[in-house]
């Protein structure tokens, strides 16, 4: 399975979508949310489906309301132009990494099995996990453990590193999982390490640099009264989409006008996240850490 979309009804729902609207999958993957897409269309309707991952192109869809472009998110409004299209209805994210990258060793997104420290969503990026392993100065390390793991002894991790690595090369998960090892109790080990890897990932993919340029790019680009959909999988992501949603900045700092009015290019359709019900938490573990956010563009 390449993947399996977390809340697939209550995203597709969200972006009331129009039969002949324009629409933006920016995360394709296995195209499961862009086949539901294409379900509510016209044949006037239009779709376009980003992916910067090679593996993504298995599943291109085949149907003439379909464009598939082959690029990070943060490049939307210049391909949606390069294709002759201002203005879209709805634009719907998803920004779980896919079972089908856990599975895969080489891609070094688990700690469950050994590989390269790799992690790259793009293979043609020749930022790797491994690079940042090695080439990182230790105060760098230990933010990007901070930061985008919430590690609390991402200093004392950092140190341990650097020591590691000035005897060899480190190159594998498993290399990298006996340095860890010491850090974490037993009990807490694969939580522990599964926000390690989670930092590592941010950092390769700048994945969180590329949601900030996402979400200024979808006030332009979305119609009013058209719909943003995002699937978050951990708080630093949705606290991001929740704030901009709220105030049309990442901090969340509110602007009102003279008579208390917020300010703000979209209005939060769902007063409160949307999150999986047990039923489908025990058809598809992975809903379990979903949440969804769905927006209104205001005029």
């Amino acid at each position: 399975m390449y993947h399996i979309p977390a809340l697939l009804t209550e995203t597709i729902d969200g972006l009331a979508i129009k039969p002949d609207g324009v629409y933006v999958d920016v995360t394709f993957g296995g195209g499961g949310h862009s086949r539901e897409i294409l379900k509510q269309l016209g044949e006037n309707g239009k779709l376009f489906g980003f992916d910067q991952d090679e593996e993504a192109l298995q599943n291109v869809i085949d149907d003439k309301r379909f464009i598939f472009v082959r690029s990070n998110f943060r490049y939307l409004s210049n391909f949606l132009k390069y294709h002759g299209v201002e203005k879209v209805d709805g634009i719907l994210a998803d920004l779980g990494v896919s079972f089908h990258h856990f599975d895969e060793p080489e891609r070094g997104f688990s700690f469950r099995f050994d590989g390269k420290l790799d992690m790259r969503m793009n293979t043609r990026s020749t930022l790797t996990a491994e690079k940042i392993v090695n080439e990182y100065s230790e105060k760098k390390l230990a933010d990007v453990f901070y930061l985008y793991g919430e590690i609390h002894n991402s200093r004392r991790i950092a140190s341990a590193i650097v020591k590691a690595r000035a005897t060899k090369r480190i190159e594998t998960i498993e290399q990298f999982l006996e340095i860890m090892k010491p850090f974490f109790p037993r009990e807490r080990e694969k939580k522990e390490m599964a926000r390690m890897f989670q930092a590592l990932r941010i950092e390769v993919n700048n994945e969180m640099q590329v949601l900030k340029e996402l979400l200024l790019q979808s006030v332009e680009l979305v119609n009013p009264s058209g719909r943003l959909a995002i699937l978050t999988y951990h708080s630093l992501e949705d606290r991001l989409v929740k704030n901009f949603i709220r105030s049309g900045n990442f901090e969340g700092k509110v602007k009102k006008d003279f008579f208390g009015n917020i300010q703000a290019p979209l209005k939060a359709i769902n007063n409160k996240v949307i999150v999986a019900s047990d039923a489908e938490i025990k058809r598809n573990p992975r809903a379990r850490s979903a949440k969804l956010r769905v927006a209104e563009k205001l005029s």
